[in-house]
């Protein structure tokens, strides 16, 4: 399970230190792609598998399913972490996120996602009413803390 918050930077070449707590679960090959919300999202494959099998279940007679596999699946690329512990970030996917030089990953589960650090704060900044009302929408699914 991937959790915490780390703040990096990316170098001129578009590569990103991923720091060794995280790198520990990804194993030695990844999937990246873009995320909801405007970040990137990084599966190991055994999460990725798990989530292009349902891809493939979906009807391409609907409009939003083609719309769906596409935005997941034509910029995504497969990864591996180099010596120093660095992924390089394909230009199509640090265009889509917006990440220039200063990058937050946040471990969320059953993936990382990458966010430039102005659109994290920016996403981040949730007020502590509004999470109440969050919180009472997710009783309302089942989930509850």
């Amino acid at each position: 399970m991937f959790i915490g918050e780390y703040n990096h930077t990316l170098d001129a070449k578009g590569r990103l230190i991923v720091p060794s707590k995280l790198r520990e679960s990804l194993g030695e090959r990844f999937f990246l792609t873009k995320g909801l919300d405007g970040c990137l999202s990084v599966y190991p494959t055994e999460e990725w598998e798990s989530f292009t099998s349902k891809i493939h279940e979906l009807p391409m007679t609907n409009k939003d399913a083609r719309k769906f596999s596409r935005f997941f699946l034509a910029g995504a690329s497969e990864c591996e972490i180099d010596k120093q512990g660095r992924i390089l970030i394909p230009a199509n996917l640090r265009e889509f996120a917006k990440l220039e030089k200063e990058a937050v990953l946040v471990g969320v589960s059953n993936r990382i996602e990458i966010w430039s650090k102005d659109k994290w704060e920016e996403i981040n900044d949730v007020d502590v009413d509004d999470m109440d009302d969050i919180a009472q929408h997710m009783e309302d699914i089942g989930i509850s803390l």
